[in-house]
């Protein structure tokens, strides 16, 4: 039933193969389509403030299996299937850097840099994902996507940078590799698509699952677990798992699948510009002048980053001399 309700018809869809949409409905779709997505990383920009205002300190691996491992468990549960052949070193590859690497660098992040900072750093993934779509994937540069990925990032920066902002090399380092990560994957996950009749929660628990137990181990040798978790605790683990992990990969993979790669990280300008909305809401944060005009920057980035310009059509030298008007004849006198 909630494979049903998360996904509809998309379950037997294959994530490589473009199925062309009715000219009618195919705006409405594609806007559809990327709503549910950018939910995904709306989502995701909580992560901040769940992480230092409800789960126990120091204990940033823990964070990450909780997010991940729990929530892949329940995803295989409702999908009931496992993967096959060479599908099962691709869940592994996939995994580990949408999960088993980069859940840690984010919290990691988090602990170790002011929300801003970190938040800056995660931004700069758009800009990676526009090259390693043109090395991975052969994909053309757009420039488009790219200029829109740059005025992003400064959006951002506008919004969540300060004069107080500390930059912990640590801290710097987790983030820059998270982005990374998190780019390697997206760009991974779009070139191998998705098994044919498999669901996106099917597909989103695969790698939750492979990266909660890349995670496993080294959690309990270095971290173990919280000597108290209280019940504010608790349900932060909770939201992290079920909301952003179950809940935000499942539409994340879906939507990587139907929309272009760089427009898909493009939107994750949404994390931190969340994270920027709850600190106002609930931290007694206010934005002045220069933060709320990043804050225009980014969302204008965001959703012009979604859009296609059209190619000009160059007309050839002699096409156009031939429609040119012929000049007149001279006059006899």
């Amino acid at each position: 039933m909630l494979d049903s309700l998360l996904i509809g018809h998309d379950a037997g869809a294959m994530t490589t193969t473009a199925i062309p949409a009715s000219p009618p409905t195919a705006a409405g779709s594609q806007f559809g389509v990327t709503a549910a997505t950018a939910f995904a990383p709306a989502v995701w920009g909580t992560t901040y403030l769940v992480t230092t205002a409800m789960l126990p300190a120091d204990h940033p691996m823990f964070a990450a299996l909780m997010r991940a491992l729990p929530a892949g468990l329940l995803a295989l549960l409702i999908s009931r299937r496992l993967p096959h052949g060479s599908w099962w070193w691709k869940a592994f590859i996939l995994g580990t850097l949408n999960i088993g690497v980069f859940f840690p660098l984010l919290f990691i992040t988090a602990e170790r840099l002011p929300g801003g900072v970190a938040a800056t750093l995660g931004a700069t993934q758009p800009i990676l994902v526009a090259f390693l779509a043109v090395l991975v994937l052969g994909e053309r540069l757009s420039r488009w996507r790219l200029a829109w990925g740059v005025v992003g990032v400064i959006g951002v920066g506008m919004v969540v940078l300060g004069p107080g902002a500390g930059f912990d090399p640590v801290g710097l380092i987790a983030g820059v590799a998270g982005a990374a990560s998190m780019g390697t994957g997206v760009i991974l996950t779009k070139r191998w698509g998705r098994p044919p009749g498999l669901s996106a929660i099917g597909f989103a628990g695969w790698q939750l699952g492979a990266g909660g137990l890349v995670l496993l181990i080294p959690t309990l040798l270095l971290e173990g677990v919280p000597v108290h978790i209280d019940g504010l605790g608790l349900a932060g683990y909770l939201w992290l798992g079920i909301v952003g992990g179950l809940l935000a990969y499942t539409l994340w993979f879906r939507g990587l699948g139907r929309l272009p790669v760089t427009a898909t990280a493009l939107l994750g300008l949404l994390s931190p510009l969340v994270a920027a909305g709850l600190g106002v809401a609930f931290a007694g944060e206010t934005l002045n002048l220069i933060q709320l005009l990043g804050f225009t920057l980014a969302l204008a980035a965001l959703a012009c980053g979604q859009l296609s310009p059209r190619p000009r059509v160059r007309v050839p030298a002699s096409e156009s001399s031939a429609s040119a008007p012929s000049p007149p004849p001279p006059r006899r006198h």
